[in-house]
C-alpha cells in the first residue's frame, strides 16, 4: 500500500487508544513498575491493570521481566522509535509545504515592488 510505513504496527495503536493503557504508558516512562504498583498509581484493581498490560504486551509497546517473585513491566523502545518514524513522514511533507508556501509568498512579494 502506497505510504504504509512497515514498522508501524497498527496494534499499537490500537492499544493506546484506550485511557488507560495510554496511563499505564505515561507511568511506565519514569520506569519499571510492578503490576501492583500501577494499579495503585492508576486506582485500577491489579486483575484489571493486568488485563491492560496483557494487551501492551501483546502490541510489543510493554516487556515483562521477573525478579525474585516480583515481576516489573517496562517500555520496549521500538515500537516508539517506529511510531516516531512515521510521524516524522507527515513532519517532512508539512515542513515542504511551508517551503512551498513560503517560495510563494517571496514571489508575490517580488512581483509586488
Amino acid at each position: 500500500m502506497p505510504g504504509e510505513n512497515p514498522g508501524l504496527d497498527l496494534t499499537m495503536l490500537s492499544a493506546l487508544a484506550e485511557p488507560n493503557r495510554m496511563h499505564i504508558v505515561e507511568l511506565l516512562r519514569g520506569g519499571p513498575l510492578t503490576v501492583g504498583e500501577i494499579a495503585d498509581r492508576l486506582g485500577l484493581r491489579q486483575p484489571q491493570a493486568s488485563k491492560h498490560l496483557k494487551v501492551l504486551g501483546a502490541s510489543g509497546i510493554v516487556e515483562v521481566k521477573a525478579e525474585a517473585n516480583r515481576r516489573f513491566y517496562k517500555l520496549r523502545s521500538e515500537p516508539f522509535q517506529a511510531l516516531d518514524g512515521w510521524v516524522k513522514t507527515f513532519r517532512n511533507v508539512m515542513e515542504d509545504r511551508f517551503d512551498t508556501l513560503e517560495d510563494y509568498l517571496r514571489g508575490l512579494q517580488q512581483t509586488e515592488k
